[in-house]
């Protein structure tokens, strides 16, 4: 790789690597946003809360790096075109196809890095999103530790708690069971603890009064007791086996799925449409890279507006991603419809590879140019200030 092929990858990989960590930082956070509740209403931390919310980071990547590769690329073409190095290097007698190898190497880093996420690092990270907000979700000792709420762990038990002190001491302990629809149970203590060992979880009370009101009887019965044990591990519901979805699954559950699997029974199709969809993944970097530097990677001087060919690229690229996500909604039905995506992208190299041999340079037509242009024109004077 020569100076030029290293200054093109260094600086086009570079802007991808900002591109794609301010996008995916944005996107997350506002995904994050709907989990919040985690440390609100569930009493989870702020590591808890950045660890799970950060599980769809793979995925994210998985979606923004091909846009972020052809932002990318369309910055770093705009920059060589409007310093005049595209101009100078043709000059020089450096043909396009030597500037795209360049920029087809950055596509290769980001494809690989697509494939991997994936075929693995996508499904693995929603796996553990997965398990990790079901035992939040499910764990009755998180919920229950939050002093001043009156909250319900299941349908007819209210518990409420005072404070909690420094060494995990809970006091002020009111437990009011009613799922018995002949006995109300009311427990009040005052000082309890929580205890987990291999006999399950249970809140031990002390120093407290044990109500039992049976419906038929005027009067309650009541028991005063200086060491109390209440079962908690009958709310959580136990070791339950957890069913992944088809998106997570691996590529290679995905090629080989097993037959006497539930999901693959029932939806057949949206396995065979997923399959396709992550196979096709890692060659949109490269189609993108394609259609950008069709438009863009042709020298022009600086009087030659390069706004019809950027709006041609995002068109292109917009038209290829359209036609995939099509092709995999539809095909989950009808099984020719996924050959479409890949009819649209052997297109979008063969269209584009004649145009980079040719040196050719795209353009609209007259007529729509002068349209567009007049628009353009009409929009810049309407918000232009005064």
């Amino acid at each position: 790789m020569g100076s030029i092929n290293r200054y093109i990858f260094r600086t086009t990989f570079g802007a991808f690597t900002v591109v794609l960590v301010s996008l995916t930082a944005l996107i997350w956070v506002t995904q994050a946003l709907r989990d919040f509740d985690l440390m609100t209403s569930q009493g989870q931390t702020i590591l808890v809360f950045v660890g799970i919310t950060g599980l769809i980071i793979p995925l994210l990547i998985l979606v923004i790096a091909p846009i972020a590769l052809l932002i990318a690329v369309v910055h770093v073409l705009n920059k060589l075109s409007t310093d005049s190095e595209i101009i100078v290097m043709n000059a020089a007698g450096m043909s396009p196809w030597f500037l795209f190898r360049a920029f087809m190497s950055v596509a290769l880093v980001v494809s690989l890095i697509v494939c991997a996420i994936s075929a693995y690092f996508a499904p693995k990270g929603l796996r553990m999103l997965r398990d990790w907000l079901t035992e939040v979700r499910a764990n009755v000792v998180s919920t229950i530790v939050q002093p001043g709420r009156f909250t319900s762990i299941e349908n007819g038990v209210m518990i409420h708690i005072r404070e909690r002190r420094n060494n995990g001491e809970l006091a002020g302990i009111f437990l009011d069971d009613r799922r018995n629809p002949n006995e109300r149970i009311t427990v009040l203590a005052e000082t309890g603890e929580l205890l987990d060992n291999d006999n399950g979880t249970f809140l031990v009370l002390q120093k407290g009064i044990v109500q039992r009101h049976e419906f038929k009887e005027r009067d309650p019965a009541m028991v005063v007791f200086d060491r109390y044990a209440f079962d908690l591990a009958q709310f959580s519901g136990g070791q339950q086996a957890v069913k992944y979805s088809i998106r997570e699954r691996y590529l290679w559950q995905l090629m080989f799925p097993d037959p006497k699997d539930p999901f693959y029974i029932e939806q057949p199709g949206q396995f065979r449409a997923e399959l396709h969809d992550r196979l096709v993944a890692p060659i949109y970097p490269f189609a993108f890279v394609v259609i950008a530097f069709t438009y863009l990677g042709a020298p022009r001087t600086t009087r030659q507006s390069r706004t019809m060919s950027l709006i041609g690229a995002i068109s292109g690229v917009g038209l290829l991603r359209l036609i995939g996500f099509v092709s995999t909604v539809f095909g989950a039905n009808t099984p020719w419809m996924l050959s479409l995506q890949y009819v649209a992208l052997v297109i979008a190299f063969g269209a584009g590879m004649f145009v980079i041999r040719r040196g050719l340079i795209l353009e609209p037509p007259a007529f729509l140019a002068k349209w567009m242009t007049a628009v353009i024109d009409r929009l810049n004077r309407q918000f232009a200030t005064p």
